[in-house]
């Protein structure tokens, strides 16, 4: 063979019989496994190593051994195969079922999607759901996925993007830990641990999300307090007993709940969790309105099959459902810029 010839690609027609033999170490034991002759599973075998220029087996008189060569190829082509038949077997169930697949983010998986899957699920019990959850940005017009949830300003959302809906941030706290330190003002954030989004300054509008922007707005002081005699001491910036930063909501909201401190919550994401009592929104007037919405955006045509078209007017209604608990006014349809 030329030097040449073996820049090329290899063919992978003989990594089935290969991996065969390298994990039984025995030609016959191979072929029969693969229903297939000793002779014909030699060939396969010799080909390969025609192909690649250097031996994989030591063929002894009554037992075979890897090379190095073998060795190292054994380790790729064994995952290789594994995922290659994980996706055959997928494609085999799936062939002529009906199914929709979403990508979105993990924390709105969790926190909002996944827990209302069930009420699709009721009445649609023939479509398959498939969810892939990723931070990346991914292309609807060449993934296999047939729409996005994502979240963002609306003058980054696509032009055919449909507006879920809007977004608050409000500080959420656990009930006991409210009982033990009770919060009516923003001064009395004083002394408790604050949580937060420890990656929210990387961007202008992921700040936010941060306890600076809010307590900017509401109050970033402890107002002066009485000392000694009577004399009002001078305002001092507030500070919390120490700070949580987590890089996802899900784990932002998961602290709070079990009471390790309050957090800087996005509305929308716990609007369950304050109506079923296991988070309690302590300064409810102290909502503070966020430039960032939520975005149903799908891909090219995929519209237009049935299944993804009843997953859309579901998510719909439940969006609806969500603007309604949050009191977000803006109708879905509508774009407006943010200055």
């Amino acid at each position: 063979m030329s030097p040449t010839s073996r820049t090329r690609p290899l063919a992978v027609g003989h990594l089935r019989a290969f991996e065969a033999v390298a994990r039984l170490l025995n030609f016959r034991a191979a072929a029969d496994e693969l229903s297939l002759t000793q002779s014909a599973v030699s060939r396969q075998i010799q080909a390969l190593e025609d192909e690649l220029g250097t031996p994989l087996f030591l063929r002894h008189t009554r037992s075979v051994q890897l090379t190095g060569a073998g060795a190292q190829l054994l380790r790729a082509v064994d995952p290789a195969l594994d995922r290659l038949d994980s996706a055959v077997r997928q494609i085999r169930q799936g062939a002529g079922r009906r199914s929709v697949a979403i990508t979105t983010w993990a924390s709105f998986a969790s926190m909002w999607l996944i827990p209302r899957l069930e009420d699709f699920q009721r009445e649609h019990s023939d479509i398959d759901i498939r969810i892939d959850a990723t931070d990346s940005t991914v292309d609807l017009a060449t993934a296999d996925v047939d729409l996005a949830l994502r979240y963002g300003v609306p003058g980054n959302a696509p032009p055919h993007a449909v507006r879920l809906f809007g977004e608050q941030l409000t500080p959420v706290a656990s009930p006991w830990l409210l009982q033990s330190h009770p919060i009516h003002t923003p001064a009395d954030l004083e002394g408790v641990a604050l949580i937060e989004a420890g990656d929210a300054h990387r961007s202008r509008h992921l700040e936010w999300l941060t306890w600076q922007r809010w307590l900017d707005t509401f109050g970033q002081t402890v107002p002066p307090r009485r000392a000694a005699g009577g004399r009002r001491t001078a305002p001092v910036r507030l500070q919390p007993q120490r700070w949580l930063y987590f890089n996802y909501a899900h784990q932002i909201v998961q602290a709070a709940l079990t009471g390790q401190g309050v957090a800087m919550a996005r509305l929308p994401l716990v609007a369950e969790s304050l109506a079923s009592g296991a988070l309690v929104e302590p300064l409810p007037s102290c909502r503070m309105d966020s430039p960032l919405a939520y975005w149903l955006v799908t891909g090219p045509q995929r519209t237009r099959r049935p299944e993804v078209q009843a997953f859309c007017d579901w998510l719909q209604q439940q969006a609806a459902a969500t603007r309604q608990a949050i009191g977000d006014a803006p109708d879905p349809d509508t774009v407006d810029r943010i200055d």
